[in-house]
């Protein structure tokens, strides 16, 4: 009897978990810009991904059409120095995407396991973790990734990383904290520690479930952050070497007042590809917001 009850109970549970799914499905079906920008995120990320697998060439110059507009064989035109466009455009989406999804994936990481641990434990723990976020936070982030940039001196792949993740976990501690703040005094936190359940088991796998849906909005959102932080350091020449075409790197061209005003193509199409994928990042982020956040249903 026991275990027909508890079948039945499994079925329940599994019957009720598909209909709340295809809930949000449809709710997030019924946000068209939050649909938008999903057609739009996959399709730029399909289309780099398939121009990396291809092997376009975007680094070999086609000295008889240097600055060419748009046509001749090539789509988006070449640069100063005549390599195609549309190629650097769709490799750079490729660098800047990743380094976009990387740096938000691993920064959400270290401020989930630090939020949980200064909002669980409490007390020194706590207060040594806010100071030290309170800290970084005094300087504007961008401000704050300048300076260690010209410090570490040296430009490359590696260390834009790991500057990105070293100061951009703040937001997600202080979120994750204080949730943990207001779930630790609840009554099946309180059995869980009556049971004799480590203290890791009980941050990790049955509080930290509870916060997962600011965290994979706050990830997703914080993508295009790091897009645009790539962006404005290679624009200004501090960021990843000229060699590799990001984004950014492919702007850092258009400096010259001579390439703005007569070789427009050169910065609209790059401009262009950060413009449409941020607004797309957003977008989706606000949609899933929308779906998963119990506040704001």
């Amino acid at each position: 009897m026991s275990e027909v009850t508890n079948v039945s109970i499994k079925e329940q549970n599994k019957s009720a978990a598909s209909s709340l799914l295809k809930k949000n499905i449809r709710k997030f079906l019924r946000n068209k810009l939050a649909v938008l920008g999903l057609v739009i995120v996959v399709g730029m990320v399909a289309a780099c991904v398939a121009c990396a697998i291809a092997g376009v060439d975007y680094a070999t110059p086609d000295l008889t059409n240097m600055k060419s507009a748009p046509g001749n064989g090539h789509l988006f035109g070449t640069d100063t120095i005549g390599r195609d466009l549309f190629a650097r455009v769709m490799f750079g989406g490729c660098y800047s995407i990743f380094i976009g999804v990387f740096c938000s994936v691993v920064s959400g990481i270290i401020g989930a396991v630090l939020g949980a641990i200064a909002g669980y434990f409490g007390g020194k723990a706590d207060m040594v973790l806010v100071r030290i976020s309170e800290l970084f936070q005094t300087f504007p982030q961008l401000v704050l990734v300048m300076m260690l940039v010209a410090i570490l001196g040296t430009r490359g792949m590696v260390n834009i990383l790991l500057i990105f993740v070293f100061t951009g976990w703040m937001t997600t501690f202080r979120m994750v904290r204080n949730e943990f703040l207001s779930l630790k005094g609840e009554t099946y936190v309180k059995v869980c520690e009556a049971f004799g359940m480590s203290r890791s088991n009980i941050m990790f796998k049955q509080i930290l479930p509870n916060v997962m849906t600011p965290i994979i909005v706050s990830t997703t959102t914080n993508v295009a952050v790091y897009i645009l932080q790539e962006a404005s350091l290679s624009f200004i020449g501090l960021g990843i070497q000229d060699s590799t075409p990001t984004w950014g790197n492919i702007l850092n061209a258009a400096k010259s007042v001579a390439v703005v005003t007569n070789q427009w193509w050169i910065w609209v199409f790059p401009g262009l590809a950060i413009t449409l994928f941020v607004l797309a990042i957003n977008f989706l982020g606000d949609g899933l917001r929308d779906v998963l956040d119990a506040k704001q249903q």
